[in-house]
């Protein structure tokens, strides 16, 4: 399945919970995502700072669309699915943009795992995510 990098930039975050959470998607390869997230008052916890499900969700999204990029890439074809979703808050945030970036850590036949890193305005690391996904065949036509 050929994918058209710049039409999934242009349409990213207009469906699905990426578009509730208002995720979008600033460029895309088979090697690296980066995302951007607009924080407001809706995504705050009790004690007005960020949630950190958002930073779970977010990790999840970028982690999933940069596994499902390597897999057209590279002939495999299907999608990813994510496993497991390990998210550390290392800075508390209320407002700004935040920016996250995947990296691979492992790509195989059955999984792959990605780092995702989530940045405040000032590029301050304020979440990191490891995110693990099972690759799935794409389902016969």
């Amino acid at each position: 399945m050929a994918v058209n990098t710049d039409e999934f930039v242009k349409t990213s975050g207009t469906v699905g919970f990426d578009a509730e959470l208002g995720t979008v998607v600033q460029s895309v390869t088979a090697d690296e995502m980066i995302a951007t997230l607009e924080l407001d008052p809706k995504l705050h916890q009790p004690f007005g700072i960020v949630h950190g499900g958002v930073y779970c969700a977010l990790a999840e999204s970028v982690a999933s669309m940069s596994a499902f990029f390597w897999l057209q890439d590279t002939g495999i074809g299907g999608h990813a699915v994510g496993v497991n979703n390990s998210t550390d808050f290392l800075r508390s945030v209320s407002e700004g943009t935040v920016t996250a970036k995947s990296t691979p850590i492992h790509r195989g036949r059955r999984q792959q795992l990605w780092l995702v890193d989530m940045t405040d305005d000032d590029g301050r690391l304020i979440a990191r995510s490891q995110v693990r996904l099972q690759n799935l065949e794409a389902p016969a036509e």
